[in-house]
């Protein structure tokens, strides 16, 4: 076989490790989730055991990753990003930034007027407006947020977010699902 394939081969088990500690899952963790023994997933993460796709797609669908990330293939030569916009039952349009759910997730909405309606999930929220104005509500508070500023709050409060006006607004919304809070840092 091609060194080259052996070498991308060789590099499975470690990065699965990797990922599986970077998730702080024990092989216990993954094992229960993906339906494969204890022993296979130590052999495959040791390299005794050969990936095959009945392996690793269930794999994947643990770690959130794709099947490109887990085995590393070679890059096509087209460093673009190809965003996939989705439109929102709520009304607008959210555009994932990051291609798999993992610590945050970040989106790009545009959202056109909307009734609000108060909803809460585990997490904490940032948003940054990046054109028109925001309304925000957040308990019982509201807020009226400027293109340039951001805000961020517990998602676990009752909370809606959508234009100030009869236009759209702009948004970068990064989400942190395990209730970390994003650390913001000013460089001089």
């Amino acid at each position: 076989m091609d060194a080259g394939i052996e070498q991308l081969i060789a590099a499975i088990g470690p990065r699965l490790r990797r990922l599986r500690r970077s998730r702080s899952l024990a092989l216990s963790d993954v094992a229960a989730r993906t339906g494969l023994s204890i022993s296979t997933l130590s052999r495959l993460e040791t390299g005794r055991r050969r990936p095959t796709l009945e392996l690793l797609i269930p794999l994947a669908r643990v770690f959130e990753v794709s099947l490109d990330r887990l085995i590393a293939a070679p890059e096509t030569g087209d460093p673009r990003v190809h965003l996939e916009p989705r439109l929102l039952t709520t009304g607008g349009v959210a555009v994932p930034l990051t291609p798999h759910a993992g610590r945050v997730q970040a989106f790009k909405h545009v959202l056109g007027p909307r009734e609000p309606r108060l909803s809460t999930h585990e997490g904490q929220a940032w948003i940054h407006v990046l054109a028109g104005r925001l309304r925000l509500i957040v308990g019982s508070g509201e807020h009226l947020v400027d293109p340039g500023d951001s805000v961020e709050f517990d998602a676990t409060t009752p909370h809606w977010f959508g234009p100030a006006d009869d236009l759209t607004v702009e948004i970068l919304h990064l989400f942190v699902p395990d209730g970390e809070r994003p650390t913001t840092r000013r460089i001089p």
